[in-house]
């Protein structure tokens, strides 16, 4: 992989799905990209690239925007914000409707339905959690609903009882999500940078949760802006640890620990008038 060939890998990827890669990333996209060329039996990125760029809509876009997606993630990950979403929602009178931005593999938003079940009960069966992300490997597995027992070893005995099918045969070493949790997600592909998302609100919160990490200011303002008007009024937006979303954009303000409210919120304007 030449530096030019590089260079294009960088310029593709902002374009397709607004990740910007750094210089020190260099290794993890030739280690990726190499899997790509063995697969089409290519032995030059140039022209792995000059294919991609002859073919906008080919499939195999989605399979170079795959390779060079990370998917870190956990159940309960960034825990202080679940207590915040089930005080959230206690207060809600109607449906409750949350969209994740980033599913990855599906720990983040199983774990906003469990939380949601602990807090609403029966009304639980009323909401809804939108999960969504652009890698559709990532989202094949969140599909499945099945993850090996050390991946639940965190959670408590009361929720793994609760909320997992432990495997057998075949499938020890496995535990499932039950069907009733897992009907409670509806999981689909969307690119952040798409003109159009197919996803409609309001959301009584939206978590878009170290996503934005690997965006320029431009694409986060943008983003920020479109998410606004698809939150309640007084909707949640929950950040990454290292996210910052104040200076950015003028449409949320912060209200806790990397976590924000809309800048119109009611809560806003009384504390704007004390």
């Amino acid at each position: 992989m030449t530096d030019t060939d590089f260079e294009r890998v960088r310029k593709l990827i902002y374009q397709r799905a607004g990740i910007v890669l750094a210089e020190h990333k260099r290794e993890m996209v030739y280690s990726r990209l190499a899997r790509r060329l063995r697969e089409h039996r290519l032995t030059r990125f140039a022209d792995y690239l000059a294919r991609l760029e002859r073919q906008p809509q080919a499939r195999e876009w989605e399979a170079f925007t795959n390779a060079l997606t990370t998917n870190l993630t956990a159940f309960f990950r960034e825990a202080h914000h679940f207590p915040l979403l089930a005080d959230h929602v206690a207060k809600s009178n109607g449906p409750v409707r949350i969209w994740c931005a980033a599913a990855s593999t599906g720990e983040e938003p199983y774990s906003i339905a469990m939380t949601l079940n602990e807090t609403l009960g029966a009304r639980a069966r009323e909401s809804q959690v939108i999960a969504t992300d652009i890698d559709t490997d990532a989202l094949a597995k969140a599909r499945e609903a099945v993850y090996t027992l050390d991946q639940v070893a965190k959670l408590d005995e009361v929720r793994r009882k609760r909320f997992f099918l432990r495997g057998s045969g075949a499938r020890a070493g496995q535990a499932r999500i039950r069907p009733d949790l897992a009907a409670m997600v509806e999981l689909q592909a969307l690119n952040l940078l798409a003109p159009n998302w197919q996803i409609s609100g309001p959301f009584d919160a939206i978590f878009c949760r170290n996503v934005m990490i690997y965006f320029d200011t431009q694409t986060q303002a943008a983003i920020l802006e479109r998410f606004a008007p698809l939150l309640k009024p007084d909707g949640l937006l929950f950040a990454g640890h290292s996210e910052n979303f104040s200076y950015i954009s003028q449409a949320f303000r912060l209200r806790g620990q990397t976590v924000y409210e809309r800048a119109d919120s009611s809560s806003s304007r009384s504390s704007a008038g004390r």
